[in-house]
């Protein structure tokens, strides 16, 4: 956590540094430092927060998919060697480590930790992009002879980045109710079998 903490201290005094030099007006000051750099910094903290649950629910689903498999093999081998291994305890052992993959993959997959991460880099990149250049006066900005000029460009290019992650989290979030709803529509089918006959026959 510290170290998350001081790299993102680091963005935060370096880019400050950066501003420090521009000859910007004090609107455009407050603009880089409470819509730009605030959103650097919370986009990096989540992008770091959803990687980091990403690598942990999927290093233990991948982990004890491999296990698994062995603590099968001891507990039918059990009787016919000999290993002084107690059978309750691998069967216990088995039991545990199948519920634990099972929860695991269930939580990264309900969550979407990787999708997430992936996205929050994206937008964090991009917006570090922009400041790069716009410091520059490079890319979008290398007609332009001072930040001044620039800085119009450079806060309509920050606020289509902005809306275009917000539009593509009201999409994720959406089609993901869709599917929560999906799925329990198709939970409830498989519990109630009634169902689905009288649907085949509305059909028909």
């Amino acid at each position: 956590m510290a170290k998350k903490d001081s790299y993102q201290e680091f963005l935060k005094e370096d880019f400050n540094k950066l501003f420090a030099g521009m000859n910007l007006g004090d609107g455009q000051r407050h603009f880089l430092r409470s819509r730009w750099l605030e959103q650097v910094l919370w986009m990096e903290g989540k992008a770091n927060l959803t990687r980091d649950r990403y690598y942990f629910w999927r290093l233990t689903t991948i982990i004890g998919g491999i296990i698994l498999p062995a603590l099968v093999s001891l507990n039918i081998n059990t009787t016919s060697t000999e290993i002084k291994i107690p059978r309750n305890l691998i069967i216990g052992s088995t039991f545990a480590l199948s519920q634990l993959v099972a929860i695991s993959a269930a939580i990264e997959e309900f969550f979407h930790y990787g999708e997430r991460w992936r996205h929050y880099r994206r937008t964090v990149e991009s917006l570090k992009t922009q400041g790069w250049q716009f410091s520059q006066l490079t890319g979008p900005y290398r007609n332009y002879t001072s930040h001044e000029q620039a800085f119009n460009l450079f806060a309509g290019q920050v606020e289509d980045i902005i809306q275009r992650d917000v539009e593509v989290y009201a999409t994720q979030v959406v089609q993901e109710k869709k599917e929560e709803h999906q799925n329990q529509q198709n939970y409830i089918l498989m519990q109630n079998p009634k169902i689905t006959n009288v649907e085949d026959k509305k059909e028909e």
